[in-house]
């Protein structure tokens, strides 16, 4: 998809299958809107007078075949209260506004630009929300299915009318679509089953993305290169499958040599049955996305790359597949992880923690300014927080902080769980140095605990994706978070350079 700012004399006049109209609940048309309800002889104010549209946060309304206009239809968008205003409502009003636009069935969408912005609110920032949540709503998956004969028209072009031309709005168009851009590559390898979706499949997705961008290599180590590293704890999760375990190192340089490399570290569990510990069959196929935290990394990077961020990333993902098999860990098995700790695996289900662990001790030595690991981990994260927020633990209090602002300011929210010293005791074992589970209570933040073992020597944080990775409930797919959560907080610190 394409995006620009237009400054057209008339605005009703601008050629585009749909013209938008934000409005708020207060009803007030700003400047362009009241060009274009002149040309519709008061169509809109007509709409809004007798009550037959409320501009109520999210609703839309598509008026087709506006005589008078450059426009083939009409939508108005409410927007809600303007004054009351928080940034997650503005996303979700965009995401209604992708929504409607897709059922529109169309393909040039131009929106009214001259609303005024709710406090603390830039017009860049809801620029880009805009553009973030219609490059999204561009995906199809057709990966695994025969073509339709008549595919829906898809959204390729988008103009915002009205909005200046300045170097803050350019930026948010061409960030929205990087970012919209890399939720979408989460999906789409979220989506793909496991048959095709494999650890080297992976891996051979990162190296693409290392030939298409000159600032990003990409280097992958087999079960050889780990077994000398001596990764036992992510090579036992894979040895009931055929797949072949892979560590994948993606190195993006966007700022100078002399800065330290902030780190993504993703779990790329690529199916998993739960191994010997084997899940119930019930929704067991959803087990394909258990490998979001990976899909997450590679659709950050990708988007850290097309926005150039002058700053140096890493990301790392840690695949394999976990399955039951004669030679699989058995529970009660003790593993001994890189960094040279015994942990008694206690439940072969509890893997994601036993593959990220030997990343989280493989990263030292890129010297890291911070470390940021996601994973869908534990179901306790769904009971704790649902579908809503990702869950959060974190070393460092200022990295937590930035986290968290930058889930609000992408509509990506996470919530912060402790780290205390009573939930490590929990881990406790007579038989390793720790266990890889701890016990039926506060499973989300015992997870978190575990993983801080391998983490003590850099600002670390954990994001549980249990609940959020994919859509669960309603229509299945996977969601893309938490890229645009990762993707604010690297522009945040691209930013603050």
């Amino acid at each position: 998809m394409r995006a620009y700012l237009k400054n057209p004399d008339n605005p009703a006049s601008f050629n585009c299958d749909v013209l938008v109209v934000p409005l708020y609940s207060d009803k007030k048309l700003p400047r362009a809107a009241r060009e274009v309800d002149k040309v519709l002889k008061k169509q809109v104010s007509q709409l809004l007078g007798n009550g037959d549209f409320g501009a109520s946060h999210g609703e839309t309304m598509l008026l087709p075949g506006v005589l008078g206009t450059g426009a083939k239809h009409l939508m108005l968008l409410g927007l809600g209260e303007r004054e009351n205003m928080q940034r997650q409502q503005w996303v979700t009003a965009a995401a209604a506004l992708a929504s409607a636009l897709n059922a529109a069935k169309v393909k040039h969408i131009a929106i009214l630009s001259d609303f005024k912005t709710p406090k603390g609110m830039p017009l860049a920032w809801t620029l880009q929300q805009f553009v973030v949540q219609i490059t999204c709503a561009t995906y199809r998956y057709t990966a695994t299915k025969t073509p339709a004969k008549k595919d829906l028209p898809q959204i390729n072009k988008l103009s915002f009318l009205a909005a200046a031309n300045n170097s803050a709005n350019k930026k948010a168009l061409t960030h929205g679509i990087a970012i919209g851009e890399g939720i979408n590559l989460a999906r789409e390898l979220g989506n793909l089953p496991g048959n095709i979706c494999t650890p080297k499949y992976l891996s051979a997705q990162a190296r693409k993305l290392g030939r298409r961008f000159d600032k990003l290599s990409t280097r992958v180590l087999g079960e050889k290169q780990m077994r000398e590293l001596e990764m036992h704890s992510l090579l036992s999760v894979g040895t009931g499958s055929v797949q072949e375990s892979q560590l994948i190192i993606m190195n993006y340089h966007g700022g100078k040599k002399s800065q330290k490399p902030h780190v993504l570290v993703g779990k790329g569990i690529t199916f998993d049955s739960g191994g010997i510990s084997l899940k119930p069959g019930s929704k067991m196929d959803e087990m394909k996305f258990d490998m979001c935290g990976a899909a997450s990394v590679l659709g950050a990077m990708q988007a850290a790359a097309s926005m150039s961020l002058p700053i140096n990333i890493i990301g790392v993902i840690a695949a394999a597949e976990n399955m039951p098999a004669g030679n699989a860990t058995k529970p009660g098995d003790v593993v001994t992880s890189m960094a040279g700790k015994t942990i008694e695996v206690l439940n072969t289900d509890a893997e994601g923690r036993l593959v990220l662990c030997d990343a989280l001790h493989y990263v030292k030595r890129f010297k890291p300014e911070t470390v940021v690991d996601m994973a869908t981990l534990t179901g306790a994260c769904i009971v704790a927080l649902g579908h809503h927020a990702s869950g959060l633990l974190s070393n460092d209090d200022e990295l937590a902080d930035a986290l968290l602002k930058a889930g609000i300011d992408s509509g990506d929210r996470a919530w912060r769980l402790p780290l205390w010293e009573e939930y490590h005791k929990q881990l406790k074992t007579p038989f390793a140095d720790l266990a890889n589970i701890g016990g039926p209570s506060a499973g989300t933040i015992t997870a978190g605990c575990f993983l801080s073992q391998f983490a003590e020597d850099y600002r670390w944080a954990h994001l549980d994706i249990a609940g959020t990775a994919w859509n669960q409930g309603g229509p299945k797919g996977a969601s893309g978070r938490p890229v645009a959560l990762l993707c604010q907080y690297l522009d945040d610190l691209a930013s603050a350079k």
